[in-house]
């Protein structure tokens, strides 16, 4: 009876990129070869298993039940794997295995990718994936080392680690507030049209101002536009249709260059500190730890608070 070939790692790491990859053209260009390469090579896989693992169509890819069981235990397999040769290299002062981040989009891009950069030429050891997504609150089960997290956080499962304060500014363009007038209470907004960022699966609609004597108000608004994109928000408030709510990293630049202005500033939204999440079922690998830490050098002083 013919014998199967083993696996080895780099067929696993292979068949996880094509598996989770929206179609084998997405996986081509993820994998930095062509789609003939990526077609022949899982065709070979599958001769080797003797099976079909995955239903292909001229857009997408879809697991049949043996690519669902391989995908399962090949990241097992791996993480198993990475987590060895973590644990013999930092005998030897080596930080090794796969670093997986997950982070908002905006943030991400300006201070998560660049500190992730530096991490890679610091430990050239160590291969980096970094998700930049617009829903951050991604359950414990997911595969990362940790997520970037910024807002209300609903997942108690997650360990957290404080890494900058972030608070959340109501703010417009000074277009729009000689046109439409500054609101004076929080109750004014509702004559005035908002923007809203669709995030984290909060209410975004409804934004509970505390003022000097701790006296919450919530205002439930009417969003005049609304988007998932905080940039796009970003962009039409400082075009001057509306007002909005944006993390304070997000406006520091346009505050002080005066493109943006803050209103209602007697009173404070809830805080959407940036803090870093591990699940419990993974723990902290060195590679986590090297990267918090070199991070957290990197938010220090707060970037967004600095004059510079």
């Amino acid at each position: 009876m013919a014998r199967h070939t083993p696996l080895g790692s780099e067929d696993l790491r292979f068949f996880m990129t094509v598996a989770t990859s929206a179609s084998l053209a997405a996986a081509s260009r993820a994998l930095d070869v062509s789609r003939s390469a990526v077609t022949q090579r899982l065709a070979q896989l599958e001769s080797r298993l003797r099976c079909r693992l995955l239903d292909r169509t001229t857009r997408h890819v879809h697991l049949t039940e043996e690519g669902r069981l391989l995908l399962t235990r090949a990241d097992d397999l791996l993480r198993s794997l990475d987590e060895l040769s973590s644990t013999l290299g930092v005998r030897h002062d080596v930080v090794s295995g796969h670093l997986r981040v997950a982070a908002p989009l905006g943030f991400g891009r300006r201070y998560v990718a660049p500190v992730l950069a530096e991490f890679r030429e610091r430990n050239p050891h160590v291969t980096v994936s970094l998700t930049l997504t617009d829903r951050p609150a991604i359950s414990a089960d997911d595969n990362w080392d940790l997520i970037i997290h910024i807002g209300e956080l609903r997942n108690s499962s997650l360990v957290m680690i404080r890494l900058a304060p972030n608070g959340r500014i109501v703010c417009a363009s000074p277009a729009y507030l000689a046109k439409r007038g500054e609101p004076g209470e929080p109750a004014e907004l509702a004559s005035h049209a908002c923007l809203a960022l669709r995030q984290n699966e909060e209410d975004v609609t409804l934004w509970r101002f505390t003022d000097r004597n701790r006296k919450v108000t919530p205002v439930r608004i009417t969003p005049a536009m609304s988007s998932n994109d905080g940039e796009a928000v970003h962009a039409w408030a400082l075009s001057g249709l509306g007002v909005m709510v944006r993390s304070e990293w997000d406006v520091a630049d346009d505050l002080r260059t005066g493109r943006l202005r803050r209103i209602l500033a007697r009173h404070r939204l809830p805080a959407a500190d940036v803090v870093a999440l591990l699940g419990q079922r993974s723990g902290r690998t060195a590679r986590a730890d090297a990267f918090l830490k070199l991070l957290k050098e990197r938010l220090q002083p707060i970037p967004w608070r600095s004059d510079s």
